[in-house]
């Protein structure tokens, strides 16, 4: 199977009980809740458009701890992230764990350990040639005598503070955590793994995906309205996990390229015939949601820098059933389009505020953030102005 799964969090159930976390959907699935024609919530002609946007803590709070830790999911969580990300990568010994790569020498210490100095290779990914040190060469034992590090120490020195302090966690441990937190806070959290390079891993012999469903499935998260979504930047392991699974998937969308196992496999499709009309439709028989970078929804000026109107997008993926998942807003000018910064330094924050407010008057479902905190202010705010009776809101370019 492959399978570069992310999931993002398909949240249609109301406020549970306290002692509930990541609770499976009550009574008999009907085989109107399995995947195929019309599977999964949002589907059908213009059902795409969720009724309350929702955020996401993009590796969780990132933005303020070394992501992939349980400290960062817990900050994130206590920030009032509807959902967390764990991007899922296997050991040797087939345990999913969280990291944003396989190659982990810039977000973990592996390379102050003497004793794994020989498993430092070089490996093709995707097409790509990395030098480093690989989570398939280790054990989850190996793994666990490592610490987790900055990934961006030069744009996040204050995360700094905090190397060497965590673990790698495990997707088990993630999700323990999760369950934890909505026991203790009274609110679901939904979580939202990523599969990472899926082909990759398929070549290998260490398929992604059973691991995955078999985890969600031993903890009761297989109904269409548990609070899970994977996520994945390929096509063909999400046709595959729609015959596994009956959570709902994502299909993540690159600003350029084009899905690696359609390159594999010598097709010529790229991201960009994903987003047209008909490639939409074709997603939409096999995911249940559309999560384009977040430039595919609000394009930039190539001479200013700065956004202008929606593109079509947003209004496509609805019609065809899909809400729309964005991803990645980041508080550092950077990252953003010319008219959400402030100042000229590129590792100060911008107006992160402002940009979350743009994307959710471009009509988007949900933001990916690295400092959620700042998103859940500005959806809260967001949803205060745009209930049903309050008029067209505030103008920030229209839905």
């Amino acid at each position: 199977m492959t399978s570069r799964i992310m999931t993002i969090t398909a949240a249609l159930t109301a406020a549970v009980a306290s002692t509930a976390l990541l609770v499976p959907a009550a009574g008999a699935a009907t085989d109107t809740d399995r995947h195929g024609p019309g599977h999964g919530p949002g589907h059908g002609p213009g059902h795409g458009q969720r009724a309350e946007p929702e955020v996401f803590a993009h590796r969780g709070a990132s933005g303020y701890r070394p992501e992939h830790t349980l400290e960062a999911y817990r900050l994130a969580i206590a920030q009032g992230a509807d959902s967390i990300e764990p991007d899922l990568v296997p050991t040797s010994d087939g345990v999913l764990v969280a990291r944003h790569e396989n190659e982990i020498s810039g977000t973990t210490d592996v390379a102050d350990h003497p004793e794994f100095a020989d498993r430092r290779t070089t490996k093709t990914i995707d097409g790509v040639a990395y030098t480093g040190w690989f989570t398939e060469d280790f054990t989850l034992t190996e793994l666990k005598t490592l610490r987790a590090k900055e990934r961006l120490p030069q744009v996040r020195p204050g995360n700094t503070a905090y190397d060497g302090l965590y673990e790698i966690p495990t997707l088990d441990e993630v999700l323990t955590l999760v369950r934890d937190e909505s026991r203790r806070l009274g609110r679901t959290i939904g979580v939202a793994p990523e599969t990472k390079h899926p082909t990759y891993f398929d070549s290998i012999g260490l398929s992604l995906e059973e691991p995955l469903v078999r985890t969600l499935h031993r903890r009761g998260l297989d109904h269409p309205r548990d609070r899970v979504v994977i996520q994945s930047f390929e096509t063909g392991n999400l046709r595959d996990l729609d015959r596994m699974t009956r959570v709902p998937l994502a299909q993540l969308v690159d600003a350029a390229g084009a899905p690696y196992d359609l390159v594999e496999a010598g097709d010529g499709r790229t991201y960009a015939d994903l987003v047209t009309r008909q490639g939409l439709r074709e997603i939409s028989r096999y995911a249940d949601y559309l999560a384009p970078a977040k430039n595919l929804v609000l394009p930039r000026d190539p001479v200013t820098g700065a956004t202008g109107e929606p593109s079509a997008v947003v209004e496509d993926a609805h019609r065809a059933g899909l809400p729309v998942v964005i991803w990645t807003l980041r508080a550092e000018n950077q990252f953003m389009a010319t008219n959400f910064r402030v100042g000229t330094d590129p590792n100060a924050p911008g107006d992160l505020y402002a940009e979350s407010l743009a994307f959710l008057d471009a009509g988007v479902d949900v933001l990916f953030a690295d400092h959620p905190d700042v998103a859940v202010a500005a959806r809260d705010a967001w949803v205060r102005e745009n209930r049903p009776g309050r008029g067209p809101g505030r103008g920030h370019g229209g839905r």
